[in-house]
């Protein structure tokens, strides 16, 4: 059995193996979309364990009753919006940060234009929309992106900027 190597470690041998990981900084480009997939469809469960975890009493999260009373949600409880945002960045870890991500810098522009409930199946996708290298942190750099995420109907359901510290590929 091989020794365990840290996420994005180059490969031994013939260089026939793959670890996954997310993209170094270089590897990111301006204005590339990258679409996140499979989708996640979201239960009923996921909002109550996720809104009572997080102590968010919210009766348009908990309350069903409460909810088939209200104008706009159909009758339904609509699913905790930090539950959609969690989720959003959630499904592009793999592709684009997995291994190579140093610190989250922080959220800006989050809105979530339309509603999410149990059933509807979310889909995330990200654009990087710049990029520069780190002042203070040589070997590293930040990298923005824009997540969108969409239910099965194409409709936006939310949206947020992200400022992230990245790490450059070794060249040693």
């Amino acid at each position: 059995m091989s020794e365990l190597r840290s996420p994005g470690a180059a490969p031994e041998g013939d260089g026939r193996r793959i670890v996954q990981r997310g993209l170094w900084f270089e590897e990111f480009t301006e204005g590339t979309i990258y679409e996140h997939r499979p989708g996640r469809t979201v239960t009923e469960a996921d909002n109550v364990l996720f809104t009572t975890l997080t102590m968010n009493t919210q009766a348009l999260h908990l309350d069903a009753a409460w909810s088939a009373q209200q104008p706009g949600f159909g009758g339904q409880r609509l699913i905790n919006s930090m539950f959609t945002l969690s989720t959003i960045v959630g499904l592009s870890v793999s592709q684009l940060t997995q291994g190579t991500l140093v610190a989250n810098l922080g959220f800006s522009e989050v809105a979530f234009p339309a509603p999410l409930f149990a059933g509807d199946t979310l889909y995330a996708e990200t654009e990087c929309t710049g990029k520069r290298e780190s002042r203070s942190r040589p070997g590293e750099g930040v990298v923005n992106l824009t997540h969108i995420g969409r239910n099965q109907h194409g409709d936006i359901v939310a949206r947020a900027a992200r400022a992230t510290l990245v790490r450059k590929q070794r060249t040693e």
